[in-house]
């Protein structure tokens, strides 16, 4: 990831970021001097920032840091930036899941680099320990500016102030394997739009036995249910948390129509074997095999997928239609101690804008972080990938302070939520939604 599920799934063990800066005892705005968030020419609210948008580029040497799960995006952006820019940043690339301790040492430290990137379902445990600069204005100042994934920009903003802008976008989607719908005398052109079509084809294809399975999904993993649960739920217009993250809606109407499907495909063999005990360190590796019919996934295995196989994408459906997606991936933000935030502006400027943004992200097959960019020269060669370009405008990131501790630790209510649903009867969906609640509250 690019996902809440860490690298394409694999369940950790997660620092909660609020409770470890919290206990550092981080001020509002950390350190002073030029360029602090206080003042016009640092973080941002101010005239300064609003003023220049693009900001500025006169050979200063600036310090970043991501996360291992997005390696591959962050060194070809800032490879394209070093090689064209007088500014040159310094990138450092830390162990996913050493990620969140790292930061909050450095922030207890007064230490943090120019900019660094989070993981966006625990970018509000950093804006709201004030780690970010504010950078309202000179978001605001970009002419495209409503183009972003705004599921990105609301997952950090805080108390009304901007900080982050999109880095790297993850999408989950549906892959169908168009080989085996031939077979099962399906469509290929034709992927679900309900819940109720995507239960018929992936019972169709389960027919064709020797090998050949339904779906799959990570069953003994959290985020995978997140990831690719949620969309079917958001899919028929309705919430799985209530707006600041404190409670769970997980208990809905809708919410378990899904939960009955996928316990229908276990009840009745569907599913390809090993998705009760799958934790997410392998749940994206049966589908490129091509004994899958159908199942969502992570829109960036795309590029990995083989050559010779012949995979449609579409969007995850509600029960009975819509579409939606969980848009992970990480945002990207200033420090609050960067003395460099003109300069830091000017990285972030230009990895949103249109050449950066065609010519390195989309190059690499990966997702555009602005709608009015989803149709380019890259993906309008391969029209999968305008389909989950432009399912960005449909995209969903849950806000929550306490998310890690509630839907990724294996230990966390939610997965025992996710099991007790589908493995078992379905009849704790109302209590399991209480202790998620309590979870995300405590």
């Amino acid at each position: 990831m690019g996902s809440p599920t860490g690298s394409h799934g694999r369940a950790r063990r997660l620092v909660t970021a609020a409770v470890l800066l919290t206990s550092l005892g981080l001020a509002t705005a950390c350190g002073s001097g030029d360029g602090d968030a206080d003042d016009g020419g640092g973080g941002g609210g101010g005239g300064g920032a609003a003023a220049n948008a693009t900001g500025v580029d006169d050979g200063a040497e600036l310090t970043m840091w991501t996360r291992a799960a997005t390696r591959p995006q962050s060194e070809a952006l800032v490879k394209a930036y070093n090689a064209s820019h007088k500014n040159q940043i310094r990138l450092t690339v830390i162990p996913t899941d050493d990620y969140q301790a790292k930061v909050g040492a450095a922030a207890g430290s007064r230490d943090l680099p120019d900019l660094f990137a989070s993981d966006v379902v625990f970018v509000p445990n950093y804006t709201s320990s004030r780690l970010f600069a504010d950078i309202t204005a000179r978001i605001d100042a970009l002419p495209f500016a409503d183009d972003l994934a705004q599921s990105h920009i609301k997952a950090g903003t805080y108390e009304d102030k901007k900080y982050v802008v999109p880095h790297t976008l993850d999408l989950s989607v549906l892959f169908y394997n168009k080989d085996l719908y031939r077979k099962a005398k399906l469509d290929p052109e034709k992927p679900p739009t309900t819940l109720a079509e995507w239960d018929e084809q992936a019972r169709a294809v389960d027919k064709l036995g020797g090998g050949v399975n339904g779906t799959f999904f990570g069953g003994n993993c959290g985020g995978c249910g997140v990831f690719t649960w949620w969309p079917s739920i958001w899919a028929a217009g309705d919430e799985v948390l209530n707006a600041d993250g404190t409670a769970a809606t997980l208990d809905s109407a809708t919410a378990k129509k899904v939960y009955g499907t996928y316990r229908g495909w276990v009840d009745d063999d569907i599913v390809a074997p090993g998705a009760r005990d799958e934790t997410g360190a392998t749940w994206t590796g049966l589908f490129p095999k091509g004994q899958i019919g159908v199942m969502p996934m992570p829109s960036t295995t795309l590029g990995l997928m083989p050559k010779n196989l012949d995979l449609g994408v579409a969007p995850i459906p509600g029960p009975d239609g819509g579409k939606a997606t969980f848009v992970g991936g990480d945002a990207i933000g200033i420090s609050a101690t960067s003395k460099s935030a003109d300069q830091a502006w000017n990285f972030l400027a230009w990895s949103v804008g249109d050449k950066a943004q065609v010519d390195v992200v989309a190059a690499h097959k990966d997702v555009v972080a602005r709608t009015d960019l989803a149709s380019n020269k890259y993906s309008d060669a391969d029209p999968r990938l305008v389909t989950i370009n432009e399912l960005v405008a449909d995209g969903h990131t849950p806000y929550a302070l306490k998310f890690g501790q509630t839907f990724n630790d294996p230990n966390g209510p939610w997965l025992t939520m996710m099991r007790n649903a589908v493995f078992g009867d379905g009849g704790s969906v109302d209590k399991d939604n209480d202790e998620v609640s309590a979870s995300l509250a405590d």
